[in-house]
């Protein structure tokens, strides 16, 4: 898994270097990365470094020196370097030193023939918007924007990205990445991280790869059935909205190789699409399942919260999203003290409901404190997806892209996942890879690149479903680059 760090974990891990840090040679190895990235951009973005110029942003933190010494070792390519002292008197000096002592200016605008700014205005404890000065300094810049270690404005344990702040094309980090870079991916651009000597321990949230998704993900073996593979019940749809239900459907059969059993009105809808479905009309009367989706376009009436109590008062997993959680809102009890694992999908404005407030800026908080209050595992939806466990543990999920930002993507969402609690994968887990595949497919189904986190045009949940099965096939695929077995969940080890 990918881990990321709080502030606090980054500076305690600096911090047991010891000598490292007081001789200084950890900033040494990060204004090498620094420098080493901007160049690369420079013959990317020109075509070359010689004869180039590069403005450095430097506040008064160790950001603002490694800037500064990252711009000397510049000069040596040469580069030319001008610097604006946003710190004033408390800028870095032994950078400053080094910075005039390699021939940088220290100027009070940038030249017309900026080619690129490194931002060093703040650093890990850099709180709030950017400062009036730099703020003007900032919008005026036109050229992209390399920032050391996060972009100046952008909080590093929740992501939140205060107006205004800098917007990066490419974000250099040292060590271990930090909340914000998945909190706030779009803000902090391409994220490259430099090995420079320091180990953080323990992430405060973890992201599944592709390949340990991969791994995960549940085939058919040689003795296995439709029966042993995992078979979901789908409570969704309605007169009202049919096509929840034939979404939410859809994606369950899509993602496993199972059984689907549908309870509900739009039975002859979902026939209509996917005649491997089972149907009825009451959950009471669907057979046997391993778990259970409820609430997508289900209805917030007496018959809704009557099959919401059936499917809570069952002992298998589940699933329970949009007019489930809005039921929820007025019944939390329902949830509380269940044998079996619950997963709640909300998105902001449904999480609301649930707890009577905003989510707020620290979404990590407002997830692990629902999950713990209720028992359950939570699902927040976003461009970054947080997952908390009852016992505290996050993992995230970034999409790497808004293809899937459509009506009726989150009943696909649910089918997917609700897919792999019938399978037997614990809920946490089950969320985390359901979020991947579904992201992935948003791209595929718009006709773009996974690899390049790209798509090429708008798509409707239609879309989507069909491009789960692409998507999984791409996916599969890396089985066969290695063992990626998920082991370790309790601990957060990997």
């Amino acid at each position: 898994m990918i881990g990321y760090f709080s502030a606090e974990q980054i500076r305690a891990a600096e911090e047991a270097t010891g000598d490292l840090l007081e001789r200084g040679v950890l900033m040494g190895r990060a204004a090498h990365a620094v420098a080493d990235v901007v160049a690369a951009e420079l013959r990317s973005r020109t075509g070359g470094c010689y004869g180039r110029c590069v403005g450095v942003l430097a506040g008064a933190g160790d950001n603002g020196g490694d800037a500064l010494y990252a711009a000397a070792l510049l000069r040596r390519r040469g580069v030319r370097a001008e610097a604006i002292l946003l710190g004033g008197e408390r800028t870095h000096a032994a950078g400053l030193e080094s910075f005039r002592r390699a021939g940088g200016r220290v100027v009070e605008t940038f030249s017309a023939g900026i080619d690129l700014v490194v931002d060093g205005i703040v650093g890990l404890s850099g709180k709030g918007p950017l400062r009036p000065a730099a703020a003007a300094i900032v919008e005026s810049v036109t050229v992209p924007i390399v920032s050391v270690d996060l972009p100046s404005g952008v909080d590093a344990d929740t992501g939140e990205v205060n107006d205004p702040a800098v917007r990066a094309a490419v974000t250099v980090t040292f060590g271990a990445f930090r909340i914000a870079h998945v909190l706030a991916a779009p803000q902090c651009g391409r994220t490259v991280l430099a090995a420079i000597g320091i180990k953080a321990r323990k992430p405060a949230l973890q992201q599944l790869t592709d390949a340990e998704v991969a791994g995960l993900w549940p085939v058919p073996g040689p003795s296995d059935d439709k029966y042993s593979q995992g078979v979901v019940g789908i409570v969704a749809g309605s007169a009202r909205y049919p096509g929840a239900g034939v979404l939410c459907s859809g994606a369950a059969v899509s993602a496993t190789s199972g059984m689907v059993r549908y309870a509900g009105t739009a039975g002859p809808q979902v026939l209509s699409h996917y005649p491997e479905v089972i149907a009825t009309e009451e959950p009471e009367d669907a057979g046997k399942v391993q778990a259970w989706v409820v609430g997508p376009g289900a209805g917030t009436e007496d018959t809704g919260l009557r099959r919401l109590r059936h499917v809570l008062d069952t002992d298998v997993p589940v699933l329970i999203d949009a007019d489930g959680l809005t039921l929820l809102a007025q019944h939390r009890e329902l949830v509380v003290g269940r044998s079996a694992p619950t997963l709640l999908t909300p998105h902001a404005g449904e999480f609301a409901r649930i707890t009577g407030a905003e989510v707020g800026a620290d979404r990590i908080g407002a997830v692990r404190g629902l999950a713990a209050e209720l028992g359950v595992t939570v699902l927040l939806k976003g461009r970054a997806t947080v997952i908390a466990s009852p016992d505290g543990d996050v993992l995230v999920n970034d999409a790497r892209s808004s293809w899937a930002a459509s009506a009726g993507a989150g009943d696909v969402l649910s089918g997917i996942a609700g897919s792999l609690l019938a399978a037997g994968i614990a809920a946490p887990l089950a969320a985390a890879a359901a979020a991947r595949v579904h992201a992935r497919a948003a791209i595929t189904a718009s006709a773009g690149s996974t690899s390049a986190n790209t798509g090429a045009a708008p798509i409707g949940a239609s879309a989507l479903v069909r491009a789960v099965s692409p998507t999984l096939r791409a996916l599969l695929a890396e089985r066969t680059r290695g063992d990626a077995a998920l082991t370790g969940w309790e601990d957060g080890q990997r």
